[in-house]
């Protein structure tokens, strides 16, 4: 479509009126999507006025009116409304076109849409977010400001992972500032279906400034998820610098606390290599008993970071008093969990027996090659008990693939679902 209302015109009536108004492409595209989609209004008046179909859908369920939303195409969606197009249609996605604008930013677009629906109603999309989802995860505070105006949006509605958990894990503090100066502080701690809090969420993606906000209108920094995390455990795993240093010092985040395998923060910082905020942890930690715990695996942060070879880490332990007779479930030290894999810490292990002199209270043989019969190095390694803490295992993907808001299910779409013209965000 390139605005020629006079061309578009003749085309239409040397041709059957009806057919060619509502005529669709391989996509399911009508002339009248195609004409809002270029923003050619003078097109779309002349469109509807021969009867083309303000409901016809493409291929992905969106009307023009969704088109309209995307693009922001102020003066095409008013032509539509005029003519009856619903709202309240959503698409494949479950989408409507309220969602779309709120979405894309298009605050001009939204406020038609919410002025001419006379009761506002708070739609779902598939993933059961509501258009303040959308708005705040990509920060439209204008969006975010006029959907709050509406008491509906006031309330708790939708996926559990709420307005204010999309905007800190995208970073957007002043759409959080809005939405807790709106609706009170209480959904500060407001939890998903996994428990997670939006500092779950802050400190997962490093957003301090985020973090910083609801720490400051009484974040619980303790909270755990259903898999036993912290927000400082989430942002220790995944080598979140800033925000650890922030929960450590700022806001004296426990660090006893264990997740479900029963790992504290410096077992997971140290799980993953992340060298510098393992020190950061380290130097708030004294307490001998926690900087020897062990997990399920019975492994001491000692035996983790040994593994991962970092060694100004593995010398603070050794300073703070970190045992090296500890042994695993293997029964291995934390030298033997240096070793590349079983058999040559089995080796290792052969070796250095024959090395130390074994304690004549033990007679016991070595079983499967595991290191059992070295800690015959003297019973001391049997006076080193701590509790147990589970095994370290990566199951956290990312909040955004956990809450269908990342790349999987954001408002990208694929080129073929709009004409080359089209904005790459919708």
């Amino acid at each position: 479509m390139n605005g020629h209302s006079e061309c578009l015109r003749l085309l239409i009536h040397i041709t059957d009126q009806q057919t060619a108004v509502n005529i669709s492409d391989g996509k399911g595209q009508t002339p009248l999507m195609l004409a809002v989609l270029g923003g050619h209004t003078d097109c779309v008046y002349l469109l509807l006025s021969e009867g083309a179909s303000v409901e016809a859908r493409d291929k992905w369920g969106r009307t023009a009116l969704h088109r309209g939303a995307v693009m922001g195409q102020e003066a095409c969606v008013e032509a539509l409304l005029q003519h009856g197009s619903g709202l309240l249609v959503q698409d494949s996605r479950g989408r409507s076109p309220v969602h779309l604008a709120a979405a894309c930013g298009h605050v001009g677009v939204l406020r038609a849409l919410l002025k001419t629906q006379k009761t506002v109603l708070v739609l779902k999309d598939n993933c059961g977010y509501t258009p303040l989802h959308w708005a705040c995860y990509n920060g439209h505070d204008a969006c975010v400001e006029l959907l709050l105006e509406h008491d509906v949006f006031q309330k708790p509605e939708g996926n559990s992972f709420s307005p204010l958990h999309c905007a800190v894990i995208n970073d957007n503090e002043s759409a959080a500032e809005l939405l807790i100066e709106t609706l009170g502080p209480v959904i500060v701690n407001a939890t998903d279906s996994q428990s997670r809090t939006p500092l779950h969420a802050a400190a997962y993606t490093d957003h301090v400034e985020c973090v910083q906000l609801l720490l400051a209108h009484n974040a619980q920094v303790n909270a755990i998820d259903t898999l036993g995390k912290t927000a400082l455990m989430m942002a220790a795993e995944n080598g979140q610098t800033n925000t650890v240093e922030v929960l450590v010092s700022s806001a004296k985040a426990d660090l006893t606390l264990q997740d479900a395998h029963r790992n504290t923060a410096l077992h997971l910082v140290c799980s993953k290599g992340h060298e510098t905020s393992a020190l950061l942890i380290l130097e708030k930690v004294m307490d001998r008993n926690l900087i020897n715990c062990t997990n399920a695996a019975l492994q001491t942060p000692l035996h983790i970071a040994a593994a991962n070879g970092l060694t100004v880490v593995v010398q603070e332990l050794l300073g703070k008093g970190a045992s090296v007779l500890a042994v695993d479930e293997n029964g291995y030290t934390p030298a033997l969990a240096c070793a590349p894999n079983k058999d040559v810490a089995d080796c290792l292990a052969l070796i250095l027996s024959s090395m130390m002199p074994i304690s004549p209270s033990s007679t016991r043989t070595m079983s499967s090659l595991t290191f059992n019969t070295i800690n015959h190095y003297s019973s001391l390694s049997k006076t080193v008990t701590f509790d147990p803490l589970p095994v370290l295992r990566s199951e956290h993907a990312s909040y955004c693939k956990f809450n269908s808001l990342g790349s999987e299910d954001s408002l990208i779409i694929p080129d073929d679902e709009l004409n080359d013209s089209d904005s790459e965000t919708y």
